[in-house]
């Protein structure tokens, strides 16, 4: 006979002839020679030299354990004290009972999405980062979840949580918010076969994102093309003369144009406008010759009027004059009293006829 004792838990499992023959709990025991015991801490898992499945046919010892199945296709988490512990692989665990606050989760990795209920907490735990792919929805985007290529659904902003399994997860985004697309340096032709370049620009935004990402390739370059053919086909309709006179028209007729074709593509646009219209340097030349001459002929339609209220006036003035010599009187003052501001000094030489000269010229007669 031998003595073993059995610590406080621990658990001896007593083998004779490789056969599992006793299970032992703490305390003192005379087993018989011939006979194995194997001492097992209940504080850690129960990892036996023996088959489990063997093992637990014995009745003591399944009333002991917690046994817990791993699925190829499943993820366990091992939790103690609520709090997540370890994740769990495919295959059996075995932990002993009523000793360690243990629970467990087993979870199946053919269902794409994550359950909402488990902890976000759980899920940004660095051993969970090969098993879990986690996807962001910006608060300006709205995106589109595929699997395997096909079309699940529309993901409103937030955080998104995936197994990573065999399955193939996209999610394409799109932002909402208003943008801006240039239609720059166009070569256009007017009505007349004057060329032009312009520059024009719009603001939009995209209102469906299943019309702009499932049914259309590329929703900015078709709306970059609608927007240049609407300016092409519009500015063909329109001589130089009306192009630069209405050129603040243009925008509201192309939107107008393109409205109901950007629509089918989920866009709308909000506004638009001409940044530049540039003309070659001919006609630039021309165009600055003939507002020069414009100019001088308003300049002289201006001169011509005031020489005419000119002579107006002093035709007036000579009619009072011929019937009022007091008033004629006046005006040969006025004017004397101009010229001799006009004159620094008088020298006088002749003697009294020169003085008499002067009265004749300022004095009255």
């Amino acid at each position: 006979m031998q003595r073993i004792r059995v610590n406080a838990y621990e658990v001896g499992l007593v083998f004779r002839l490789g056969a599992l023959e006793q299970v032992l709990r703490s305390g003192t025991y005379w087993i018989g020679w011939g006979r194995t015991v194997e001492r097992y801490n209940m504080m850690q898992p129960f990892l036996p030299g023996t088959e489990l499945d063997i093992l637990l046919r014995n009745e003591r010892l399944r009333s002991l354990l917690d046994v817990i199945e791993i699925k190829d296709n499943e993820i366990g988490l091992h939790f103690q004290a609520g709090n997540f512990y370890k994740i769990l692989r495919p295959g059996r665990h075995a932990y002993w009972k009523d000793v360690l606050d243990y629970s467990y989760e087993i979870h199946d990795m053919n269902s794409t999405e994550i359950p909402k209920d488990l902890s976000r907490k759980v899920l940004h735990n660095p051993q969970l980062a090969s098993f879990v792919n986690i996807q962001l929805v910006e608060a300006q985007e709205k995106g589109l979840l595929f699997i395997d290529g096909n079309f699940e659904k529309e993901l409103s902003p937030g955080v998104y949580y995936f197994w990573k399994n065999d399955r193939l997860v996209k999610i394409l985004k799109t932002d909402l918010r208003k943008q801006l697309l240039e239609v720059s340096g166009q070569e256009l032709l007017t009505k007349d076969k004057a060329a032009v370049r312009m520059s024009f620009y719009a603001d939009y935004q995209v209102v469906d994102i299943r019309k702009a990402m499932l049914d259309t390739k590329d929703f900015a370059k078709q709306l970059y093309i609608q927007l240049q053919l609407a300016l092409r086909t519009f500015i063909g309709t329109q001589t130089l003369d009306m192009l630069l006179a209405n050129k603040d028209a243009i925008a509201p007729q192309i939107i107008e144009a393109v409205r109901a074709k950007v629509s089918e593509i989920g866009i709308q646009i909000s506004g638009a406008g001409i940044r530049d219209i540039i003309l070659p340097g001919e006609v630039k030349e021309i165009m600055n010759q003939v507002l020069i001459a414009e100019k001088k002929a308003q300049a002289n339609v201006i001169m011509r009027r005031e020489e005419t209220a000119s002579t107006r006036s002093l035709l007036n003035t000579a009619k009072l004059m011929e019937n009022n010599e007091m008033l004629y009187r006046l005006k040969e003052m006025e004017f004397i009293e101009k010229i001799a501001e006009n004159i620094e000094a008088i020298s006088l030489n002749g003697g009294n006829g020169v003085i008499e000269e002067l009265k004749g010229i300022f004095g009255s007669k």
